[in-house]
């Protein structure tokens, strides 16, 4: 059996750590450290805004009773 040629690749070296600048490095680790606190405040804020929705709405004011309707009397 003759044997295959093999080809060598390559391998591409990359620098040691990362050569990100300072600036962005302090952005993407603030919100990594943060983005539980970020997304449950945002949550709760929604929450608020239905809430306070909910609440401010005018209540319908009560209709007739249907057709056939016999009113309980409460017991004593």
């Amino acid at each position: 059996m003759a044997g295959k040629n093999k080809t060598t690749k390559q391998k591409t070296t990359y620098p040691i750590g990362k050569q990100v600048s300072k600036e962005a490095e302090i952005k993407t680790d603030f919100y990594t450290k943060h983005k539980s606190t970020f997304w449950t405040i945002i949550v709760l804020i929604i929450l608020t805004i239905f809430f306070i929705f909910n609440n401010t709405r005018k209540i319908p004011d009560e209709g007739p009773y249907p057709p056939n309707y016999l009113k309980e009397h409460p017991t004593n």
